[in-house]
């Protein structure tokens, strides 16, 4: 119920017709429409797709040395991955990248929307990525060349989404890390409390 009062507003004094509301409608009382992640007790369900394998492949770490997947299978030295497989990858480094190191992904049945490719951790040269790419026109499939660890990230993005995708990917050389990594393998080795 909302009533009109006359009230006085601003220096002047003017009368105005001003909406005031009078009774307010209690919160208990508004019907609840919760989307399905409240329906229940209240808690958000979170997942982190990339654990889970019924979503297929996912790249979960990387090293010097190699790959590790959401299968919990380690992987050594470059690596092709696809939604459901896995193959090794018969390049040494990002030179080693040619047509011939390409020639599997357009044979491809069913034919890849996006090729994602890690070079490691140096930025991709302007003619690595022309020449890439013009190849892979030829196919009509798209090409990302990124670092390592963002062509992991979208991958794991792309393949999450049900997207053909498949990823050619090199060890980066050199690893960063920061105090957070450094926490996360103290708690995975439970010895957070401990002194050194």
């Amino acid at each position: 119920m909302i009533a009109r009062t006359l009230r006085t507003v601003g220096r002047q004094g003017r009368n105005l017709l001003l909406p005031r509301i009078t009774a307010c409608r209690p919160l208990h009382a508004i019907p609840a429409n919760f989307s399905k992640a409240y329906d229940y007790d209240g808690k958000t369900k979170v997942t982190i797709f990339n654990t889970e394998t019924d979503l297929g492949l996912m790249v979960t770490g990387y090293s010097q040395y190699g790959f590790r997947l959401n299968n919990d299978m380690v992987l050594i030295g470059p690596i092709s991955v696809f939604p459901r497989s896995v193959l090794s990858w018969n390049v040494n480094s990002f030179e080693d990248i040619n047509e011939d190191s390409l020639s599997l992904f357009p044979t491809l049945e069913p034919k890849i929307d996006v090729l994602i490719i890690g070079i490691g951790d140096q930025a991709p040269p302007p003619a690595l990525s022309k020449r890439i790419i013009e190849f892979m026109k030829k196919y009509k499939i798209n090409v990302e060349i990124l670092r390592t660890e963002q062509a992991c990230a979208t991958f794991n993005f792309l393949n999450a989404e049900n997207r053909m995708v498949a990823c050619a990917l090199i060890p980066p050389m050199h690893l960063s890390y920061n105090e957070n990594d450094i926490l996360q393998a103290k708690l995975r080795k439970k010895e957070l409390y401990e002194t050194e």
